[in-house]
């Protein structure tokens, strides 16, 4: 039997809006050069591992990007299986809708892995009749809490923390067992490979993912998870890692999702899996192309400047975050400088000075993210207003005018 060789992804995140920046440029270079390395590897396995969207209800275009997708992933030769699990960002209905029409071109999509749901998937050789399984992969998705509690009988624990920990452990235990008792190999046990998109013990973590459980961060690590598959392929971190063991990891997100990724290097996971008893399985991180690059700046007004102007690619998308005592006097200056360098700036955050925070602690605030209400509102709770029927009405003022503007605008 030949080399059995998978493709590791995830957190694709189509049709995300960036700060009122389309994202499609970036996915459609990712895809292109995703199809070029699986045709270049001879690929035998795609997977998916959650948040194909950014949203339950992406636009047309990020449909269009992942039909398209698809469809010329069936002329690749080499390509023997793709499956897809649904993450927390995903719609069942959306990925559930043309499943049965995606396995005429051996593409497996598993949504919420419920007992009607088959996530258990043999990987066939196709080149010999009656193909003997070279692998089997446990298609576990993102599992939410109706299907935890159905992997513990329907008992109800009051401690939902515990709950999920020990629901999803009982998921897997009983994916394993399912695989298990599809092996029949006498000889030599067949490969099972894990999927799944939650977040783990020791994961490193960015601004962009969403605590999924209650309680935040389960106590399920790598070793827990390695004492049973021979691969473990997470989705949900978006930072490509190892979690406690080789062979159980995230492969990240294609491309940086938040300016907290900005110094990210965006890899797949190449999992081959040998005949070798000393070395079954070997992974290999391949290096994603950036095709659009975040940066951050940090500082005072004379530093930011200077930041600025060392910027050679007019394309860059760039975040600020200013600590300086004047801050709006420096967010002007700024913003005129970017303005004169034909620079793209997509969120300016003023960091308060040690001074200032000794006077009151606030967090960070980022203007490009807030509303004019919110700004209003924000600023208002620094008044210290006693009086609550006085507060209300000054903010009920305040919208009004806005409405009035909004009206004027579209006359």
């Amino acid at each position: 039997m030949k080399k059995l060789r998978f493709l590791h992804t995830s957190d694709w995140h189509l049709g995300q809006n960036f700060m009122g920046k389309s994202r499609i440029e970036e996915h459609e270079a990712f895809l292109s050069w995703l199809l070029n390395t699986i045709n270049e590897n001879n690929i035998d396995v795609l997977l998916v591992s959650g948040d194909i969207f950014d949203t339950g209800t992406p636009p047309n275009y990020a449909l269009e990007l992942y039909y398209n997708f698809l469809k010329q992933l069936s002329q690749v030769n080499s390509l023997n299986t793709t499956i897809i699990t649904a993450g927390n960002h995903d719609s069942v209905s959306t990925l559930k809708a043309p499943k049965q029409l995606l396995e005429a071109l051996n593409v497996h999509v598993v949504v919420n892995g419920d007992k009607d749901e088959n996530i258990i998937i043999p990987i066939k050789d196709s080149e010999i009749e009656e193909g003997k399984t070279k692998a089997i992969v446990c298609a576990v998705p993102f599992l939410r809490d109706s299907v935890i509690r159905q992997s513990l009988g329907g008992e109800t624990v009051s401690d939902k923390e515990k709950l999920a920990n020990d629901g999803i452990k009982t998921y897997y235990e009983n994916a394993y067992k399912k695989a298990k008792e599809l092996d029949h190999t006498s000889t030599k046990s067949t490969p099972i490979i894990a999927m799944g998109h939650l977040t783990t013990v020791g994961g490193r973590t960015s601004e962009s993912e969403r605590d999924i459980y209650i309680g935040g961060t389960l106590d399920i690590g790598g070793d827990y998870l390695a004492s049973m598959f021979d691969y473990v392929a997470l989705g949900h971190l978006h930072i490509n890692q190892r979690v406690g063991n080789e062979h159980v990891r995230y492969s990240g997100s294609p491309i940086p999702l938040s300016f907290s990724e900005s110094k990210n290097t965006q890899k797949v996971n190449l999992v081959t899996i040998n005949n070798s008893a000393d070395e079954n399985v070997k992974v290999e991180e391949l290096e994603v192309p950036l095709t659009k690059k975040l940066q951050v700046i940090k500082g005072d007004l004379e530093t930011i400047k200077k930041g600025l102007k060392a910027i050679e690619d007019k394309t860059t998308w760039i975040e600020v975050r200013i600590k300086d005592d004047n801050p709006m006097f420096a967010n002007t200056e700024i913003r005129e400088l970017a303005s004169k360098l034909e620079l793209i700036i997509l969120a300016v955050k003023i960091e308060k000075s040690e001074k200032q925070l000794r006077a009151k602690e606030l967090k960070a605030i980022s203007l490009d993210e807030l509303s004019v209400q919110e700004v209003f509102e924000k600023r208002l709770d620094l008044e210290e207003i006693e009086n609550s029927e006085f507060k209300e009405q000054l903010s009920q003022t305040f919208n009004e005018v806005v409405s009035n503007l909004h009206e004027s605008e579209q006359i």
